[in-house]
């Protein structure tokens, strides 16, 4: 896989969110295989995924860096995944999951793009 493989293949997933009205996403190729993109999802109910992740697909998908923040449409924190370094205290340090209040923070692996919009609706 390329990373231009890759980027297609997102690209293909979020289009086919079905309660989502509209997306956005940048992609940003680094190298045949290492690429950057950020984008939003803005679902039918008002609520926002705003996602971004570093990643290399040389042998296998590998995040280095990645962040997947969904809102509510009062735009108040639901859930947002990230690695961070901030919570050395946690199990599986860096990666945490904030939920609700940013002081709400959980162990938690961290998910893809196709883990987290899976939730939101078919992708087909």
């Amino acid at each position: 896989m390329t990373i231009d493989d890759y980027f297609q293949s997102i690209d293909r997933f979020l289009a086919g969110i079905d309660i989502a009205y509209a997306r956005q996403v940048d992609f940003d190729k680094r190298s045949s295989d290492t690429g950057f993109l950020r984008g939003q999802v803005y679902f039918l109910d008002g609520s926002i995924l705003h996602f971004r992740e570093f990643v290399a697909v040389e042998q296998k998908i590998e995040r280095y860096k990645y962040a997947y923040h969904y809102q509510s449409p009062d735009g108040s924190l639901i859930f947002r995944y990230d690695r961070t370094p901030h919570f050395p205290q946690l199990p599986n340090f860096p990666h945490h999951k904030h939920i609700g209040e940013e002081t709400n923070v959980i162990p938690a692996d961290g998910p893809d793009l196709f883990a987290s919009s899976k939730r939101f609706g078919r992708y087909s």
